[in-house]
């Protein structure tokens, strides 16, 4: 039975490239309107897992999705990063002087903003998302219309490709989690994704990040989020990695101390290839 996996967005978007990446090819993809929408169909048994992008190198974290990972609580068991590439993509035999509307995701648009400065006279309009503005071309046959999106997009909905690597920067990378609601043992694990709060405290923070420090962990990520209602509260979001496994569960044994609150929110093996 193939594995089902919620996304955001439609399939070709970069959810489902990143879900092929982890996963393979062989699953069913679940397409969903929101993040909010992959933890519900994980909730009510409809996914076997989610796919959720958190961070981007050039637009940041995605703040609202913290949120969903403390409300719904699902484990994170592993990570994929993936390299943004964008490209210009329209029906079969349209040139590129018979444009004059392009259309993709907001951040997709700011992240070729370079290019397309070079070309003031065409229509920019946003959209929900890169696949959804592929299919939209092949659906409508748009002759004067262009997506920005992906490779995956391109074949998916038999669209040329007439600009390759439109992006202006081209280091550019989403980091995806990979969540379940199901017990997973994952072997050989070397990273952890921790939340907690710290106590009023001077110093309480420093002496989390000491801890750390002194065993040799590698602290790669850290966001904190105001704790809603309460004024000068913060939960931090805390991605950890190690060499050594017992340093790693000393320093869990001594963070609990000076924290509130502490959950690891899952363990998995870092993956940060891109």
């Amino acid at each position: 039975m193939k594995k089902r996996v919620a996304i955001q967005g439609i399939r070709a978007s970069f959810h489902e490239e990143a879900a092929f990446k982890f996963f393979g090819e062989d699953i069913e993809t679940i397409e969903c309107n929101s993040f909010k929408q992959t933890f519900q169909k994980l909730e009510q048994q409809e996914a076997d897992f989610v796919v959720m992008a958190i961070e981007n190198s050039i637009a940041g974290s995605l703040l609202p999705n913290y949120t969903l990972l403390r409300e719904y609580n699902f484990p994170v068991i592993g990570e994929v990063y993936l390299p943004i590439q964008l490209h210009l993509m329209a029906l079969p035999g349209v040139k590129f002087e018979d444009i004059k509307t392009v259309t993709s995701h907001p951040i997709a648009i700011r992240q070729c903003n370079d290019f397309l400065d070079e070309f003031p006279h065409l229509k920019v309009v946003e959209s929900s998302d890169t696949a959804a503005c592929a299919k939209k071309i092949k659906e409508e046959q748009l002759t004067d219309t262009v997506a920005i999106a992906n490779t995956l997009a391109a074949k998916l909905y038999g669209l040329e490709i007439l600009e390759r690597r439109i992006e202006s920067n081209k280091k550019n990378y989403t980091r995806f989690l990979i969540l379940t609601d199901k017990q997973t043992e994952v072997e050989n694990f070397n990273k952890a994704s921790l939340c907690f709060q710290v106590t009023n405290d001077a110093g309480s923070l420093v002496k989390v990040l000491n801890i750390l420090a002194e065993l040799d962990i590698n602290m790669s990520k850290v966001q904190s989020m105001p704790v809603l209602g309460r004024r000068n509260e913060y939960n931090f979001y805390v991605d950890i990695e190690w060499n050594d496994t017992k340093n790693y569960e000393d320093a869990i044994r001594r963070i609990v101390k000076h924290t509130i609150n502490f959950s690891i929110m899952g363990e998995y093996v870092k993956n940060d290839k891109v």
